[in-house]
C-alpha cells in the first residue's frame, strides 16, 4: 500500500521551522570559518593544531627573526590596512579567508594590499585598490588581471625562476581578444572575459628578485638566482613606485613561498619593457645608421650601373630599327650630322673612362649579382687543392651553431638542471663536446698559413733577398690585408650586437646577464685590435669571438716565424718545438693551479685561464703548421700501401669521435681531467691533420669523399658569417619571446635544426651585404685602386 502524501499545510510549516532552526547554525558556521583562519595565524596559540602553524613553529629555530616579524605584522588583529573603509563591508566575513589567501599567494593582490598614499601616488593607490576589490567581487576584467599576473609555478627546485604570468593576457585586459565564437553552442564561460575592458589602462611589468634559497640546484652558470615576476599593473604606477611597493610587500613577509622555500628575495629592479629614449642617442646607433645608409646607397648605385648598360643597349637597338625604316635619301642627309655628333663622344670616351674607372671599380665591389655568383659558383676540385678542408669547415661551423643554440638560450631555460643533465648523457655528447671543434679551425688555419707561405717560392726568395726594413714593410702589408679581410663584417657585428643588447635590455622580459652593450661601450678597443681574449672572459664584447682573436694572434706569430724561416730554418724549427713543449707544460701548470675539472661549471669558471687562453689553445695551430711543412718537404707525396691508407683514415675518424665522447665521465681527478684535456686535443688535432694530408695527396675513403663534395665549396664561403652571426641570431629569437624555454630533448632537436637553417640564410645575406663588398674593396685598396677595366 502506497504511503500517504503529506498535506501542503504540514509541508509549509516544516519548511518555516527548518529555516528558523538552521539559520543561526549557518551564521555561526560562517563566523567560525573566519575565526578559524584568524586563530591559525594568531601568536603562539598552543591549542592550534593546523599543519601550517606547526610548520611555522618548526621553522622558528632556523629563521626566528623572520617568523617573529611575520607574526608581528599578521597576528590576531588582521585588518585591511589603511584602506579598510574602501572595501565593501559584506566581504569582511564572507571573503576574509579568501582575502588572506590571495594576499599571501598572489603577488599582484599582495602589492594592492600594501598600496597607500605614502608609497605610491594617489591615482595609482586608488587603481590598485580597484583591482583588489574587483578580484574579490570576481569582476571579469579583474579576474583577467589576476590571471595575467605571476604566481609561483612548479619546478623551482630545478631552475624555474620565470614567474612571468602572461603578457598577452595582460594586453587582453585593455584590448579585447579578437576571436570569433559561434552562438550555436552552449558554453559555461562568462563571455565578459573576452569583451570586458579594465576601467583604466594597465601595462605588463617585470619585477626581478634575487633569491637566496637553498632549495634550488645551483649550477653556477650565468644569473640563475634571478626570479622574473610578471605583473599586470596600472599604467599610472611608475616603476620606482612598483619597486617601493615590492620592497614593502617583501619586508612584511607576506609571500607564503618565502616561508616554504626560504627564498628570502631581494629586489633587483623593475622593467616596464619600453624602449628607453637614450637608445636613439647612442653613438653606436648614429654610426650604424650612417654606415647602413652608405652601404645601402652603394648597393643601389651598383645595381643601377648594372641595369643602365642593358637599358642603353635596348634603346640603341630600337633606334637602329627606326633608322632602317627611313628612306635612303634622308639617311644620307642625316649621316654627316650623326658622324659629326658622334665623333667628339668617341674621342672623349677613353678620357671619360679613365676619369671614372676607379670609381666604377669601387662601386662594382657592391654588385650583389656578381657577389652572388662568386658565392654560389662551384667547380671541379683542382689537383693542387685540398677539398676536405671545405667539408671540415662547413660541417664544424654548423655543428658549433647547434651547440650555441643550447648555450645562448640558457638564460631563458626554466629547467636548467635538467638541461645540464641531458648534456652529460651519451646521446647528447656530440652537442656538449662541440667546443672541441674549435680546434678543427685552429688546425686548418695553422696548416694553410704555413702551406701557402712556404710553397710560394717567389715570395720566399723575395724575403730572403730583402733587407730587414723591407721585410718589416711587407709584413705589415700582409697584416693589413688580413685585418681588412676579417674587419668589415666583424665591426658590423660589434655595432649590431651593441645596439641589439641595448634594445633587449629594455624590452625583453628576461634579465640579460651578458650585457654586451655595456661591455662593448667599455672594451670595444680590445676587439678592434683583436686582444679581447687576453682579459677576463666576463668582460668581453662578443665573447664568442675569442677564437678570432686567437687566430689573429697566431697569424702574427706564424708570419714572423715564417719570415725568419726564409732566412734561418733551423732557428725556427727549434723555436717551434719549444713552443709545442711549452704550451703542454703551461696547460698542466694552469690546470693544476685552478683545479680544472670537466664539469660545465668548472669549464666556465676557468674560461679565462684555460678555455680562451691563447697560450693553451695554440697546440692545434702548431700541429697544423708542422703538418704543412712536412707535406711540402715530401712534395705532397706519401708512399704507403692502400691497406695502411684505409687504416689511417678509419683510425682518424675513430679518434675524432672518441675525443668527442671522451667526456661522458666528467667526475674525475684534477690531474686526470687536465691530462684528458691536453692529450685529447693533441690526438684530435692529429686526426684532422691526417684528413688534410690524405686529401692533399689525392687519397680518401667513402666518408672523406662526402666531405670533399662540391656543395661545401659554397658553404665554406659563408662559414665566417655563420661563425659571427649564430650567437646573435639565437639570442635575438629567444630574448624576444614572452615565455620561458623548457629544454625538452625532442623539441630541442627540432628547434636546433631550424636555427641552423636560419643562421645559414642570415649568413648569406650578411655576407652579400657586408663581407664580400668590403673584402673586394680591401683588395682594391691593396692594389692601389688599379684593376682591369671591366664594364658593369
Amino acid at each position: 500500500m502506497a504511503p500517504n502524501a503529506p498535506s501542503p499545510r504540514h509541508s509549509a510549516l516544516q519548511q518555516v521551522f527548518l529555516i528558523f532552526v538552521c539559520l543561526p547554525l549557518v551564521v555561526v558556521a560562517q563566523h567560525n570559518n573566519s575565526v578559524y583562519y584568524t586563530n591559525m595565524n594568531s601568536t603562539r596559540n598552543p591549542t592550534t593544531s593546523h599543519t601550517y602553524n606547526n610548520n611555522i613553529n618548526a621553522s622558528d629555530k632556523a629563521f626566528p627573526e623572520d617568523i617573529a616579524l611575520t607574526r608581528s605584522l599578521n597576528a590576531s588583529t588582521y585588518r585591511y590596512d589603511e584602506y579598510e573603509e574602501e572595501l565593501d563591508m559584506n566581504f569582511r566575513d564572507k571573503d576574509y579567508e579568501l582575502y588572506e589567501y590571495l594576499r599571501r599567494t598572489s603577488i599582484i593582490f599582495g602589492l594592492a594590499s600594501v598600496a597607500n598614499g605614502s608609497n605610491v601616488n594617489t591615482v595609482c593607490s586608488r587603481q590598485m585598490r580597484h583591482i583588489q576589490q574587483g578580484i574579490l567581487r570576481k569582476e571579469p576584467w579583474a579576474m583577467k588581471v589576476l590571471d595575467a599576473s605571476a604566481t609561483k609555478p612548479s619546478g623551482f627546485v630545478f631552475g624555474q625562476n620565470f614567474w612571468l604570468g602572461s603578457r598577452e593576457a595582460c594586453g587582453a585586459v585593455k584590448n579585447p581578444v579578437a576571436i570569433t565564437l559561434s552562438k550555436n553552442y552552449q558554453r559555461i564561460m562568462h563571455y565578459a572575459i573576452i569583451t570586458e575592458r579594465a576601467p583604466f589602462d594597465v601595462d605588463y611589468r617585470v619585477v626581478y628578485l634575487r633569491h637566496n634559497s637553498p632549495w634550488q640546484v645551483e649550477i653556477k652558470m650565468m644569473s640563475e638566482e634571478i626570479i622574473h615576476v610578471g605583473l599586470c599593473l596600472p599604467s599610472v604606477c611608475a616603476s620606482h613606485e612598483i619597486e617601493e611597493l615590492t620592497r614593502t610587500y617583501l619586508e612584511r613577509g607576506l609571500f607564503i613561498e618565502n616561508d616554504i622555500y626560504d627564498i628570502r628575495p631581494q629586489l633587483v629592479y623593475v622593467k616596464d619593457l619600453k624602449l628607453n629614449k637614450s637608445f636613439f642617442e647612442k653613438r653606436t646607433f648614429k654610426m650604424m645608421s650612417v654606415f647602413l645608409a652608405f652601404t645601402s646607397l652603394m648597393l643601389l648605385v651598383a645595381a643601377f650601373l648594372r641595369v643602365k648598360p642593358a637599358v642603353e643597349a635596348k634603346r640603341e637597338q630600337n633606334s637602329l630599327k627606326v633608322a632602317q625604316d627611313i628612306s635612303v635619301d634622308v639617311a644620307q642627309q642625316l649621316l654627316p650630322t650623326k658622324e659629326s655628333k658622334e665623333t667628339p663622344n668617341l674621342a672623349a670616351a677613353p678620357t671619360d673612362y679613365s676619369a671614372h674607372s676607379n670609381l666604377r671599380d669601387y662601386v662594382k665591389c657592391f654588385d650583389v649579382l656578381d657577389n652572388y655568383d662568386k658565392m654560389f659558383t662551384v667547380r671541379e676540385n683542382g689537383k693542387r687543392e685540398i677539398p676536405v678542408i671545405n667539408g671540415l669547415r662547413s660541417v664544424c661551423a654548423m655543428w658549433l651553431a647547434a651547440f650555441h643554440v643550447f648555450w645562448y638560450m640558457y638564460f631563458t631555460v626554466n629547467n636548467k638542471a635538467f638541461l645540464i643533465s641531458y648534456a652529460e648523457r651519451i646521446f647528447f655528447q656530440y652537442v656538449s663536446s662541440a667546443p672541441l671543434l674549435v680546434d678543427v679551425f685552429f688546425t686548418i688555419s695553422g696548416f694553410l698559413q704555413a702551406y701557402n707561405f712556404i710553397r710560394n717560392t717567389k715570395q720566399m726568395e723575395t724575403i730572403r733577398a730583402n733587407s730587414l726594413l723591407q721585410n718589416v714593410k711587407y709584413f705589415f702589408k700582409l697584416l693589413f690585408h688580413r685585418y681588412l679581410r676579417l674587419g668589415p663584417l666583424y665591426l658590423v657585428m660589434m655595432g649590431t650586437v651593441d645596439l641589439f643588447f641595448a634594445y633587449i635590455a629594455d624590452v625583453s622580459v628576461y634579465h640579460i646577464s651578458e650585457r654586451f652593450d655595456e661591455k662593448c661601450t667599455q672594451y670595444w678597443w680590445r676587439n678592434l685590435i683583436f686582444i679581447q681574449n687576453l682579459f677576463d672572459h666576463n668582460d668581453m664584447c662578443l665573447n664568442w669571438t675569442w677564437s678570432l682573436a686567437c687566430e689573429m694572434q697566431y697569424y702574427v706569430l706564424a708570419t714572423i716565424l715564417l719570415f725568419t724561416y726564409a732566412k734561418n730554418p733551423l732557428l725556427v724549427k727549434g723555436f717551434t718545438a719549444a713552443i709545442l713543449v711549452g704550451t703542454i707544460a703551461w696547460s698542466y701548470s694552469i690546470g693544476l693551479d685552478t683545479k680544472f675539472q670537466l664539469s660545465f661549471d668548472s669549464v666556465l669558471a676557468t674560461g679565462t685561464d684555460i678555455y680562451i687562453s691563447p697560450f693553451v689553445r695554440i697546440l692545434p695551430y702548431i700541429l697544423g703548421a708542422v703538418t704543412a711543412w712536412y707535406l711540402l718537404q715530401r712534395q705532397s707525396q706519401i708512399d704507403i700501401s692502400e691497406l695502411k691508407e684505409k687504416c689511417f683514415w678509419n683510425l682518424a675518424i675513430f679518434i675524432f669521435f672518441t675525443c668527442i665522447y671522451s667526456t661522458i665521465k666528467r667526475d674525475m681527478s684534477v690531474f686526470s681531467a687536465i691530462t684528458l684535456f691536453i692529450v685529447g686535443r693533441l690526438l684530435f688535432s692529429l686526426s684532422i691533420c691526417w684528413m688534410i694530408v690524405g686529401s692533399a695527396t689525392g687519397r680518401g675513403v667513402w666518408w672523406s669523399r662526402i666531405l670533399e663534395a662540391k656543395v661545401f665549396q659554397h658553404i665554406n664561403r659563408v662559414t665566417y658569417g655563420i661563425y659571427l652571426l649564430n650567437p646573435f641570431v639565437i639570442a635575438f629569437f629567444f630574448s624576444l619571446t614572452n615565455a620561458s624555454t623548457n629544454a625538452d630533448p625532442l623539441m630541442m632537436c627540432v628547434v636546433t635544426s631550424g636555427f641552423v637553417v636560419i643562421i645559414y640564410l642570415a649568413s648569406v645575406v650578411f655576407s652579400l651585404a657586408f663581407e664580400m663588398p668590403y673584402c673586394n674593396w680591401s683588395s682594391l685598396i691593396l692594389k692601389g685602386g688599379r684593376s682591369k677595366p671591366k664594364r658593369l
